[in-house]
This record gives C-alpha cells, sequence and structure tokens, in this order.
C-alpha cells in the first residue's frame, strides 16, 4: 500500500469510524480523524506521527474547514476523505418535530456537504482523489416505519454523492456511496440513536420497533465493522471504484429486493409511463 496517501474520517471515534481509523493507521497511512470530542481517542489510539486528531463540529462549516486545512498542513496532501459522521432519529414523521428533524439533517447532510465543499477545492486541484460517503441501506430500501427521517438524510447521501461523481469526473475525483446494513457496533446505543421527544399514541408498531432495535437486535447485529474497514480501505486502492457499493449480506438482499420492486413497478406502469408523452 502506499504510506503517502493522507485519509480524512469524520465519525472516527466509535463504530466504523474507529475500525477503519484503526486499519489505516496499521497499514502505515496518515491518517486525520474527527470528533465532537478529541480527547474520546486517547483511550482508543496511541500518538504517532501519522495520526492526527481533530475536535470538529461537522454541522459548523468554519470548523470543518479549520479540520481539512490542518489535514494538508500536517501531511501535505489529502487524498481520501471518509464522511462516516451522523446519528440515527427514530419516530414516526408526525412525530418528529422540525427540531429534530433538522438536526437529523445538519449532521447527516449539511454535515457532508461541509466537508465537500471544504475539500474539494484540494482534491480538483490535485486532479485526483476519492470521497466515500457512508449512507446505510435505508438510503436505498426506505420501506422501514419509524425511521423515514433518517431514511431521508441517506437517501439525500446518496443522491448527492451521485451528482457530486458526475461533477467531479473531469477532474479525476472519484465519490462511491457505502450503503452498510446492520454492524455490530454502538449505533443503536443512546448517543448515536435519539427516539422521538413526544410520542403519538397508536403507533404500536413503531414502539415495539424502537424497543427491539434498542434491547434485541443492538449487539447481534450480523455486520462486522473490522471487516467493513478492511472492504474500505480495499475500495480506496481500486483504480475503478464502484459508485455504488452495498456492505453486508442484509444490505445486499434488501438491494436487491428494492431492484426487483423497482424493475416490476416500471414494467407493469409502461403504458402509464409512455402516455403522458406528446
Amino acid at each position: 500500500m502506499e504510506t503517502k496517501k493522507v485519509w480524512f474520517v469524520t465519525g472516527a471515534s466509535q463504530g466504523l469510524g474507529l475500525a477503519l481509523v484503526k486499519k489505516l493507521l496499521a497499514e502505515g497511512y496518515n491518517v486525520a480523524a474527527t470528533s465532537r470530542n478529541a480527547a474520546s481517542f486517547k483511550n482508543e489510539i496511541p500518538q504517532s506521527s501519522n495520526f492526527l486528531p481533530l475536535e470538529v463540529d461537522i454541522t459548523n462549516a468554519e470548523s470543518v474547514q479549520r479540520a481539512i486545512d490542518q489535514t494538508v498542513q500536517v501531511f501535505g496532501s489529502l487524498e481520501i476523505v471518509v464522511n462516516n459522521a451522523g446519528f440515527g432519529q427514530l419516530g414516526a414523521l408526525e412525530e418528529l418535530s422540525h427540531e429534530e428533524a433538522r438536526k437529523n439533517f445538519d449532521a447527516n447532510v449539511f454535515g457532508v456537504l461541509n466537508v465537500i465543499r471544504s475539500a474539494a477545492p484540494y482534491l480538483r486541484k490535485q486532479q485526483h482523489g476519492h470521497i466515500i460517503n457512508v449512507s446505510s441501506i435505508v438510503g436505498f430500501y426506505g420501506e422501514f416505519g419509524g425511521w423515514g427521517v433518517y431514511n431521508a438524510t441517506k437517501f439525500a447521501v446518496a443522491g448527492l454523492t451521485e451528482a457530486f461523481s458526475a461533477e467531479m469526473k473531469p477532474f479525476g475525483v472519484k465519490a462511491t456511496i457505502v450503503y452498510p446494513g446492520y454492524f455490530r457496533t454502538n449505533f443503536l446505543q443512546s448517543g448515536s440513536l435519539k427516539t422521538p421527544e413526544n410520542t403519538v399514541e397508536g403507533y404500536t408498531a413503531l414502539r415495539a420497533s424502537e424497543k427491539a432495535h434498542i434491547e434485541d437486535i443492538a449487539g447481534s447485529q450480523p455486520g462486522s465493522p473490522e471487516k467493513a474497514a478492511i472492504a474500505i480501505a480495499d475500495l480506496a486502492q481500486n483504480e475503478n471504484p464502484p459508485l455504488h457499493l452495498f456492505l453486508g449480506s442484509d444490505s445486499f438482499g434488501l438491494a436487491n429486493a428494492k431492484v426487483e420492486i423497482l424493475q416490476k413497478a416500471i414494467a407493469d406502469n409502461q403504458a402509464v409511463s409512455h402516455s403522458t408523452d406528446f
């Protein structure tokens, strides 16, 4: 592997982000890693010359810009960016307030945009680089009640990444959307998963689903974050990386199910689709 490549990873103090940073450092890469609290890295990653811990508020454009600039100043370049920071928001659409929904979009979508805006000028100028945006399988297959706002943020990440890929192609910069399924991280814990502040009576199935995710599914997810880290590290070595990458057998299965649903809907309604042309 090329040890000179510089990685910038957001949301890196836990879960998939932390597993990825550990993998990259073990392989000799230079890594800048962000967290809301840089001190959280101390117990997980020893100090070294190729590790730059950064305290960043991804919802604040100035904070993100400082972090990107500092990364380039310390390591001399920037090649690979992984947008992994974010959190989950549970709740039926009518239950969630504007503030709750906005906070989820601020972190999961506008945080990604802040990083892209700050990193793109460096990547475009050097005519190479790779931005990897971590979405979720629910950003492709969204038929999960109680996850609507979170789903929407992850669909948005996928949509903006597709456009970004087209925009940056002339400059030699690549983009990939990663759609993880259930991975055995702390995502389903209170710090990463929020429940609605006010609930509406009658959503019995949603309350049961919330309880199951927090009490039963947490800790028994099928995906290994360490294996996901290997997959993402390998992805960056691909000269022609995929725009879409589904991680986990559950994600792979749901992606195929969604494709089948779309193919059937398209075929069944072909006459209606064509009927609206002049």
